[in-house]
């Protein structure tokens, strides 16, 4: 999931998401980062082969509910079924920014979309990174 946001005097003002979907083919890692999972695609996953415009008419809805919860209601139920569906909470993960390594327990998210580690030296908010199991 890429994030960017757009901010000004009166805090973001706007924030394209974007999401990529390997559905034909994926790239080949011949060196991997440790912990990180290899690339798959849906179809060499699921046998299934699926054009960009029938991935995005399914997609499109999904979002455009979850679009509107988010308009009425917040954040707080897009976090808790982020969270349902989260792998390896209660476990150690490495997440890593622009500049630094964490490495901590997964304890969930909070109410602004931060990752929560909780490292050897407490607890540890991360806005954003890259996230290793």
């Amino acid at each position: 999931i890429l994030l960017e946001a757009t901010s000004g005097s009166a805090g973001v003002q706007a924030l394209a998401i974007g999401i990529g979907v390997n559905l034909i083919a994926h790239p080949e890692t011949s060196v991997m980062e440790p912990g990180a999972l290899p690339a798959v695609s849906l179809l060499s996953e699921t046998g299934l082969r699926v054009s960009p415009a029938a991935f995005l008419s399914a997609l499109a809805p999904a979002y455009a509910r979850w679009e509107a919860v988010f308009s009425a209601q917040g954040f707080g139920p897009l976090r808790e079924a982020w969270l349902a569906h989260a792998a390896r909470i209660g476990e150690p993960i490495r997440a890593r920014t622009g500049k630094d390594t964490h490495h901590g327990v997964f304890e969930t998210i909070d109410s602004s979309g931060n990752l929560i580690l909780m490292t050897a030296t407490g607890r540890l908010a991360i806005p954003a990174a890259e996230v290793f199991f």
